[in-house]
């Protein structure tokens, strides 16, 4: 064992070392028999017995060493150190004896039985021997050393006792010799141990490569300089439908790309395209990504970039489920959760696109249909008649759209139509009577007999000479006008309506006083704690008592302090005083402060919520900043950097509103969140519709693995937050069931307080148990 720490190299270099010491017996074998015959040359010509002693000995190591040599090499490689160092050791044992015996011949010529033939022949057979020493002995050093002692000492011993100053002189310089030997043979081994491992590095690190390689979920291949796969990955076979990744080698993109055409799954237009995208980004050394649909409904990304040494690189993954999820949120984005209709986001966009576009001197005309006395329906059969009263009028609406009429409900019970591309005042009229003629009768409803029953207010105009939020307003001040006037009619704006304008310009001037001399109010609806009925949060909300027309409800001053370009001012108002009055409250809650999209377009947000931090002394833990979906549209980049700056002062975010805007995923898997707000619309009718539960249930599933709360909003019934708790299961809820907004004292007495709900809802828990 102490041998083994001694010898410096790894057993796995050692082995193959030892093996080589046995690989070459034929050269040993012409080397004995040219050492032999020239032996009997000398003896031949001298006739000293002395040479034939040394013949017999050379012949009898000879046949030892070549039996031992034929032993070994046809023998299995050595498992273990220990094995492989027997072999060494005889190897030495007979190497030894050979080296002994040339050796001998050696001093026998040179001093016991001079002879000048004999000494020229026994120094030339043995230095030519001794010019093999490194190169097939390199293996073991110990006979490398043993082969220059049995060697040349002797032939130093022999020169030396000749006597002679000459004689001494050449023997002393044997010494140089065995130093060059040794160090050659030395350097060989230092050489090829390099080699070895090198060799081994490189077997190590390309199996780690390959495992990484097949270990990918993504689909690789990896073009050579000629445009053919020189590299491909198990997965790339996978999702080619092929054996082994051997089959993709040297195929180009063509190739692998008509395999699709030829299955039926791509069309030879989509094949040209990929090829062509892939081969640009390959050849301009830039990333480009590529989404192709499949015939069978399959998704598959391509990436291409110019890898390194002329060699190209191409992943793809099958992201059939990432564009299906996508795909999904999107429509939950953009459309209505209860009638399928566009949202007032997405109508907003669709309006604003069509209006830029085409003709602009053209009219056009948009309507606002409000049903009358709804609410009356809500309150006395309840929200999902209501609901039900919403879908059928929402069927016969939809049954209207075309190219140039785009239907919305823009929430509640008002829905939006636009009409591109109006002849005149008279076309715009008949297509509203036809539109409100259709809407006329009874509607069942879960067996109740329902009359609908709307009022409508619309505007006709020149598309350069509006746009959609001016006709917006328009429309609703003919809406409101139809209203006053009884109902169950619609208007059409006119210039008599512009005091209404110059009212709603008055109320901005109100507006604008209430906001410098810091009148609003900030009231505050709690937000309950899903596992213990308590308070945990509140979200701040602003409100107005004007003067002279008493509370002036957000839906009305906020959208006017957004138009007025203050709504910065009544967010920095609100996180005030929301943080003065929060650092009075018990530790355990928190609130929470909507921030506009116009607050997120300089970075002074930053500053504003450090300060208000700093003047109430509030943890920053426990202020919560709500983003919309608006800010985050305007400007991505700047805003996902306040964000993250407000991430570090320690802050938490949250998205408001989930899945009524253009929610996407990338804002889930991309920005710092904490939490994100699921709207009220999507828990309306939760009790009657399952796909409004497994919608619910798929938003909270798909957040909790991000590392993200979710708050539902809305919740107005005991029955809805039976099933948020039984099936849906979010960590906080808030609605009108918890009560209207308080002030902060009332916060502060209700902090500690379980709801009522809190036993009911354990009952159902424990039910659900068993």
């Amino acid at each position: 064992m102490n041998l083994r720490k001694k010898n410096e190299i790894p057993v796995d270099v050692y082995i193959p070392f030892v093996e080589t010491l046995f690989r070459d017996g034929l050269t040993l074998s012409i080397g004995f028999f040219a050492q032999t015959l020239l032996v009997v040359l000398v003896y031949w010509k001298t006739m000293d017995p002395a040479y034939l002693a040394v013949t017999l000995g050379l012949l009898a190591v000879a046949f030892l060493r070549l039996r031992n040599i034929r032993k070994y090499r046809h023998a299995p490689s050595p498992q273990n150190w220990e094995e492989a160092r027997r072999r060494e050791n005889d190897y030495i044992l007979y190497g030894s004896m050979h080296g002994f015996m040339l050796g001998a011949f050696c001093f026998v010529g040179i001093y016991l039985a001079y002879d000048p033939f004999a000494e020229i022949a026994a120094v030339c057979v043995t230095l030519a021997s001794a010019t093999s020493i490194a190169g097939r002995n390199y293996g073991s050093p110990r006979m490398v050393v043993i082969f220059i002692m049995t060697m040349t000492w002797p032939i130093s011993l022999g020169f030396i006792l000749r006597g002679d100053p000459y004689h001494f002189i050449l023997g002393l310089l044997s010494a140089p010799f065995l130093f060059a030997i040794k160090r050659f043979a030395d350097l060989v081994r230092e050489v090829l141990f390099a080699a070895l491992s090198e060799e081994k590095k490189a077997n190590r690190i390309a199996q780690r490569f390959n495992r990484a390689l097949n270990t990918m979920s993504h689909g690789l291949v990896m073009l050579g300089p000629d445009g053919r796969v020189a590299v491909a990955n198990a997965e790339a076979a996978h999702l080619m439908s092929l054996k082994s990744p051997d089959a993709l080698l040297g195929r180009s993109i063509h190739g692998l790309l008509m395999r699709g055409v030829a299955g039926g799954m791509l069309a030879p237009k989509d094949c040209r395209y990929i090829e062509a995208q892939l081969t640009r980004a390959l050849r301009e050394g830039r990333d480009r990504k590529v989404l192709v649909s499949l015939a069978n409904g399959q998704h598959y990304e391509f990436s291409a970039r110019e890898g390194s040494q002329e060699l190209g690189v191409i992943t793809f993954e099958d992201v059939t489920a990432r564009v299906e999820a996508e795909d999904k949120i999107r429509f939950m984005a953009r459309y209505d959760n209860l009638t399928g209709l566009p949202n007032r986001a997405y109508f907003h966009e669709l309006i604003g696109e069509a209006m830029v576009s085409g003709d602009r001197d053209r009219l056009c005309g948009l309507a606002v249909l409000d049903l009358d006395d709804f609410k009356s329906v809500n309150d006395t059969l309840g929200h999902p008649i209501g609901d039900g009263l919403i879908y059928a009028v929402a069927e016969r609406l939809a049954a209207i759209a075309r190219q140039d009429i785009t239907v919305s409900r823009f929430g509640g019970d008002e829905f939006m139509i636009f009409f591109d591309r109006v002849e005149d005042e008279s076309h715009l009229t008949s297509q509203l009577d036809e539109i409100f003629a259709g809407l006329q009768g009874e509607v069942d409803v879960a067996g109740h007999g329902l009359r609908i029953q709307a009022s409508g207010g619309a505007v006709l105009s020149r598309v350069k000479d509006t746009d959609v939020d001016a006709m917006i307003v328009k429309a609703d001040l003919a809406l409101y006008k139809a209203k006053e006037l009884g109902k169950n009619s619609w208007r059409l704006f006119e210039a008599s309506m512009d005091a209404a304008f110059r009212n709603r310009q008055l109320m901005k001037a109100d507006l604008r006083t209430a906001v410098e001399s810091k009148s609003l109010r900030v009231v505050y609806q709690p937000i309950v704690a899903m596992s213990t009925m308590r308070i945990a949060s509140c979200e701040a909300l602003c409100r107005w008592d004007h003067p002279d027309l008493g509370p002036i409800s957000p839906s009305i001053f906020i959208p006017l302090a957004e138009e007025m370009g203050i709504i910065s001012e009544i967010s920095t108002f609100v996180l005030q005083a929301a943080c003065a009055e929060c650092a009075k409250w018990p530790d355990q809650t928190s609130v929470s402060v909507n921030l506009s999209a116009k607050d997120f377009r300089n970075r002074d947000v930053i500053q504003k919520v450090r300060d208000a931090l700093a003047t109430s002394g509030l943890a920053a833990s426990r202020l919560e900043i709500e983003v919309t979906e608006t800010a985050l549209l305007d400007d991505k980049s700047l805003t996902r950097q306040y964000i993250e700056e407000l991430k570090q002062i320690g802050v938490r975010i949250a998205l408001d509103d989930f899945g009524t805007g253009y929610s996407s995923l990338s804002y889930l898997h991309k920005l710092p969140l904490d939490k994100i707000k699921i709207d009220r619309s999507f828990l309306m009718d939760v009790t009657q519709n399952p796909r409004s539960l497994e919608l619910l249930k798929g938003i909270v599933n798909l957040s909790r693995p991000l590392g993200l709360s979710v708050t539902v909003e809305g919740v107005e019934t005991f029955e809805q937050l039976k099933i948020l708790a039984l099936q849906v299961k979010p960590d906080l809820v808030q609605g009108f069931l918890f009560g209207s907004a308080l002030s902060a004292s009332g916060i502060e007495t209700m902090s500690n307080t379980v709801w009522p709900f809190a036993k009911d809802i354990n009952t159902a828990k424990r039910a659900a148990r068993r």
